[in-house]
């Protein structure tokens, strides 16, 4: 077993960002690319979006079941698998000539990125050592989140090009790349094994917890259900052809989003709050977008503050999580982090709903503007964080901070 220590090599630490990076273009690129896909395999756009619903799913469910069958094991082998099966699975979307494969390729792939994601941050916080964990850990969320906000558009601006299938060829062969980098750069060395189901289950049944995750839930499904038809909400409501633009600008709101939330909640140190004020501002862009449609400019408002707060939201929902429950914070962080993702399942698949019972996908915002509206009800109504409770998490109180915490621990 080799001994983490904070002189860790840069280059080990990149071959996990790598993988990150693949995974979160992967997450989101395939509804830039739904258009594409469902003309190519002759079948409708709702039916084609369940591959989102299929990836999200057995992220958000069948790899926790994959992690604990698989704890004990060394990281290299476990990372070095996920990877495999993650690689796998994008070849397998990439030559896929119907539907039902298609959906077969996206569940597995979902299962290999569900497994590598958490895994990938632990080792990453193993490597650095105690002391540059937090940025460890970020440099791994931070291959994740670039991989979405500004690899999806470049995916799918390379679409119009090489079609939707050489995309995916392209996040076949980063993968290709990350578990050659694994194989030859990483260490053999123990990770923090993901907690029992059990275990899980006892955090979420507490209501603080339970109530916190319902939101992550919703949030979920109302950001990824909206995200997977984009596209046709677009030509729908404004007669726009493509996606690239209106990715771009909700890729920079999400990256304004996720570089100021930190130090605003740190500055405040009232993540309830901070919460309430960002579901007021997610339901507010998503009711607006419809209204906004018609004028290129006027659109890019919402869709940048819709990008801002769907990407904030999550760091004061971990903070509301760790003071509910300090003494099993990286349980219930790890099970905010499920809720995202089935809540991203969900949206997807009600969004294909919605659609094939005839609403209009320029209305689609109202619904999920709805659904923000039912999230804040539940905020403000179940989680109701004392000032005292949240006051643990302001500067300088000894509480684990989810950036302190190993994901997948």
């Amino acid at each position: 077993m080799t001994t983490p220590t904070p002189t860790t090599p840069m280059n080990r630490l990149s071959i996990l960002v790598l993988g990150a990076f693949a995974l979160g273009l992967d997450a989101y690129v395939m509804a830039g690319l739904l258009p594409k896909v469902a003309a190519d395999l002759h079948t409708s756009e709702s039916a084609a979006g369940q591959m989102v619903t299929l990836f999200t799913l057995c992220y958000a469910l069948a790899a926790p079941v994959f992690a604990t069958a698989l704890a004990g094991r060394p990281a290299k082998t476990v990372l070095t698998l996920a990877l495999l099966l993650f690689t796998a699975a994008n070849a397998l979307t990439a030559v896929a000539g119907s539907l039902a494969v298609l959906l077969v390729a996206r569940a597995l792939a979902g299962v290999g990125a569900g497994v590598y994601s958490p895994m990938a941050a632990a080792t990453a916080a193993s490597l650095a050592g105690e002391e540059r964990r937090g940025r460890a850990l970020a440099l791994v969320m931070g291959g994740m989140s670039i991989g979405t906000v500004i690899g999806v558009p470049v995916g799918v601006l390379l679409a119009d090009h090489v079609g939707w299938r050489g995309t995916l060829w392209l996040i076949t062969g980063l993968g290709a790349v990350a578990i050659a980098g694994l194989v030859l750069a990483l260490p053999r060395l123990e990770a923090a094994p993901p907690p029992p189901l059990r275990e899980r289950a006892r955090v979420l049944a507490r209501r603080p917890v339970a109530a916190i995750a319902g939101v992550s839930l919703i949030a979920g499904v109302t950001s990824l259900g909206l995200y997977t038809y984009l596209a046709p909400f677009l030509a729908d409501a404004g007669g726009i052809d493509g996606t690239l633009g209106a990715m771009w600008a909700w890729g920079l709101g999400g990256v304004a989003g996720s570089l100021l939330i930190g130090r605003i909640v740190d500055r405040t140190g009232r993540p309830y709050a901070v919460v309430t004020v960002v579901l007021l501002l997610l339901c507010l862009s998503h009711l607006l977008l419809p209204v906004a449609a018609h004028v290129t400019w006027v659109l890019a408002v919402p869709l940048v503050v819709w990008g801002a707060t769907g990407w904030a939201l999550q760091v004061p929902q971990q903070h509301q999580l760790i003071a509910a429950r300090p003494d099993q914070a990286p349980v219930a962080v790890s099970l905010n982090s499920s809720a995202v993702y089935l809540g991203s399942a969900l949206g997807s698949a009600l969004g294909g709903v919605v659609l094939a019972a005839g609403v209009a996908p320029a209305d689609l915002p109202y619904w999920t503007g709805g659904l923000v509206a039912l999230g804040l009800v539940l905020h403000l109504v179940l989680v109701r964080m004392p000032r005292s409770a949240e006051a643990e998490t302001a500067p300088g109180r000894n509480v684990r901070t989810p950036e302190s915490v190993p994901a997948g621990e």
